[in-house]
């Protein structure tokens, strides 16, 4: 059972059909997913050979997997990154500027005292909106200018931005209880 179409050999965009690029259509992504979804789903394979199955769940788990990088703009940039050999350094390079390792010290002691919810509301709100201005910039790097060394170096931002997220639903449920 190969759907059709179907090629291990294809990078996440192509599987999904989508442009190769950092900027991202999410309403399409997840109509082309369901799409996929219905194609390769393992309970349309039950009435298969063994073989067969193992080859289905193997396409449902490459779907799966390719969704799940697409839809999170850190993973997207760190494939878009592997696409073109480039390393983002995440684990041995942790040199940032000076003022983004202060502002992340302000962001953490923020949180840390943070003892309401509306506190945190602010919080969060202010870090989806530093985000979103991040991910623009790895956009134009990835997209526009092809600078992959500088956008490795945003996407080590960006990863500090997601922990700090963490951190902030980590404050909310220590709130809640």
């Amino acid at each position: 059972m190969q759907p059709s179409g179907f090629n291990f050999q294809q990078n996440h965009f192509q599987l999904f059909g989508l442009p190769q690029s950092f900027a991202l259509d999410a309403t399409q992504l997840d109509q082309h997913y369901r799409a996929l979804q219905t194609q390769v789903h393992p309970d349309k394979s039950a009435h298969l050979s063994e073989a067969e199955q193992r080859l289905a769940m193997q396409h449902s788990t490459q779907v799966n997997e390719a969704y799940q990088t697409l839809r999170n703009s850190l993973r997207r940039a760190r494939y878009l990154l592997s696409l073109q050999g480039v390393d983002t350094q995440e684990e041995t390079n942790t040199a940032m500027p000076v003022d983004f390792l202060m502002e992340q010290m302000e962001w953490r002691e923020a949180v840390a005292e943070a003892d309401d919810v509306s506190v945190l509301d602010e919080l969060e709100a202010r870090l989806h909106r530093e985000t979103r201005v991040l991910e623009n910039e790895l956009a134009g790097k990835l997209d526009n200018e092809k600078n992959y060394a500088d956008a490795a170096g945003l996407v080590r931002k960006l990863r500090f931005m997601e922990k700090l997220a963490e951190e902030i639903h980590s404050a909310y449920d220590a709130i809640d209880s």
